[in-house]
Formats: structure tokens, sequence, C-alpha cells
């Protein structure tokens, strides 16, 4: 049976109806039926052959909630009826070093869900059972899917380094920063929320930070130089490393979700001074993303997200490429 999508016939073009036979179902796959899906910055990213991966037509789409409706032959965690989602990653080698300690994010064969196949801009999707995730009762399909690729990049450093006592900087309110913040508030750290916009403040306190800067407020960043235990930058934004780094304490650490552009300019006397660290952190594993959600649908942490019909797909990745998307767009079927 055809799967009906919306696929990009070549860079930076828009989505258009389409439709392809999948073929036998493999004995892992499974097929889902798609209910919703999320729109993330990455599925532009690829529409724009920004990273020269993309092959066309390609159907964007990794943030996939839907159900279960065939099982392959050697499906075993799964079955049909089972409401699941699938984020950016469907597959892995699952034997070197990284998939055996539960780090596939880290495999050099790892697959991405959109990476030389069909997402999940969709009716249906096929994908290895092994990375579809049962969803919990609590979450509802509308907030699943940026929870499945968001929601585990910003939960995974947190759960990494952060602490409850921690001193926790959030660097830009957007579709990461807004579920940073929740997730860091949620493991009990003091939460500070840094923006350009002040009018984003109220919203920012809302969500769960404890204070609020304006990041073009030069005062207000000198007194909070030397106060962070961990500071996570989750913008696209160019930024002055430098002075990022520098509210660290010691000991702190800089982490990058986010893929600002330029580069990574900072001098090696800052890091040194106070033992400082800056990393980058992409996804999680398996484990983590299906720990992210137990621990989501447990502590309330939910994505604010707009909800548009499939069809209305270019209109929504329009928005999302004007940043007015507040915080996520979600196609429902």
């Amino acid at each position: 049976m055809s799967i009906h999508a919306y696929a990009a016939a070549g860079p930076g073009k828009p989505l258009e109806p389409f439709s392809f036979e999948p073929g036998p179902l493999g004995p892992h796959e499974i097929e889902i039926g798609i209910t919703h899906c999320g729109i993330c910055h990455s599925d532009i990213h690829m529409i724009d052959n920004d990273w020269g991966w993309s092959s066309y037509p390609l159907v964007p789409g990794h943030e996939v909630v839907g159900i279960v409706r065939e099982a392959g032959a050697e499906v075993r965690r799964l079955s049909a009826g089972q409401r699941v989602g699938v984020g950016w990653q469907s597959g892995s080698c699952l034997e070197c070093e990284w998939c055996l300690s539960g780090r596939e994010n880290c495999c050099a064969r790892q697959q991405g869900t959109i990476v030389g196949r069909h997402g999940g801009f969709a009716d249906a999707l096929r994908v290895d059972e092994r990375f579809a995730f049962p969803l919990p009762e609590a979450i509802e399909s509308s907030l699943a899917g940026p929870l499945l690729c968001g929601g585990v990049t910003v939960y995974s450093p947190l759960r990494e380094d952060a602490r409850p006592w921690f001193r926790v900087g959030v660097v830009g309110i957007g579709g990461l920063g807004h579920l940073a913040i929740q997730f860091a508030r949620a493991f009990g750290c003091e939460v500070t929320a840094f923006s350009t916009s002040a009018g984003k403040r109220a919203e920012a306190l809302e969500l769960g930070a404890h204070e609020f800067v304006v990041s073009t407020d030069a005062g207000r960043m000198k007194a909070a130089a030397g106060s962070l235990d961990l500071l996570l930058s989750a913008t696209t934004a160019r930024l002055d490393w430098q002075a990022w780094v520098g509210l660290l304490r010691p000991r702190g650490i800089l982490t990058i979700v986010g893929a600002s552009p330029g580069a990574l300019d900072v001098e090696a006397g800052a890091i040194l001074t106070g033992q400082k660290t800056v990393r980058g952190s992409l996804i999680g594993g398996r484990a983590r993303l299906a720990e992210m959600l137990d621990f989501a649908a447990r502590s309330g942490v939910r994505p604010r997200v707009e909800v548009v019909p499939m069809r209305e797909v270019n209109p929504a990745i329009a928005k999302v490429r004007q940043n007015r998307a507040r915080y996520r767009m979600v196609l429902e079927a």
C-alpha cells in the first residue's frame, strides 16, 4: 500500500504531495500510522541541504507519533495498536562500544530518520522497532513529538552533568530552551534564563526560571559573571563565547546543544582558570530517550506547541523559518 507524504523536490523547495511504495516490511520493522509530527529546525536544514546530506525527493519529519499498525516477523517489543514515537535516530549497528554502552547516538553507523529515507510528514512511517518508543499515557500525542528530539537533546546533558544544587543557565528561550528551563527546574536546579528579548521574561518565569537576564544588558551580564555551575546554550545565534564562559563558576560546564554559526573562539586561559569545561551534546541514546519520556510524564514537562493540519505544512515551515513559533509547530494528520 502506498504511503502518502509531503516532499521537497530540491533544496529550499516548498513541500508538495508525494507518494511512494515502501516495499516489503523488514523482520525488525514496524509500520506506524502517523497521527502527529513535530517540525524541528533540523527538518529545515535537511530541506535546504545545509549539511550536504539531503537526497531528493525529501520527506522531512523526525518527531513522529502514531499507532503501530503492522509488525515484522522478528518484532518482539511492540505490537499492533500501540502508541509509539520516533525521534532523529532510526538505527545504529547495535554492536560497537558506543551502542553497547547505551550511546547509540555516537555510533559511526547510526542512521537518521530523514537521512537517505523518508520521514514523518506523511501518513505512515517504516522504522526499526528498536528505535521506536512506547509513549506514557500522561503525554498527549500532540505534545509528544517535540520531546523525541528537542526534549532528549536538552535532557541528556542535564542528566549527565546537573545536580539539584546547581545554578543552571539556559541561553535562548526557543524550541530547545523552553524545554531546558522546565527540565532543569524539575531536577531541582536554580535556573536563570538568558534572552535578547525582554518580552520573553514573563513566559520564562512561568516555565520555571528563577531569574531572567536580557543578555544585551551589559550590567546584568557583568553581575552574573562567575555565578553558574552549568550553562546550556540552546540558541542558533552567533555568540561571544568568551563572554559566556565568563559566567561559569570554577569547574563550571558550558554545553552547546544549539548549532550556533561561526568558530568556538575561547582563550585557553579562560578554560584553564577555574578548570572549566566546554562540550557539545547531540540527542541521546535509546535508554536516555526512554528515561526522558518517563521523567517528563511524571514531572509535568511539556512543550508549548501550535498544532496545525498536515496539509498546512508549508505555512507551518515558514513560521519556523521566521522564528515566529512559540515554541514548536506540530502537524496533525
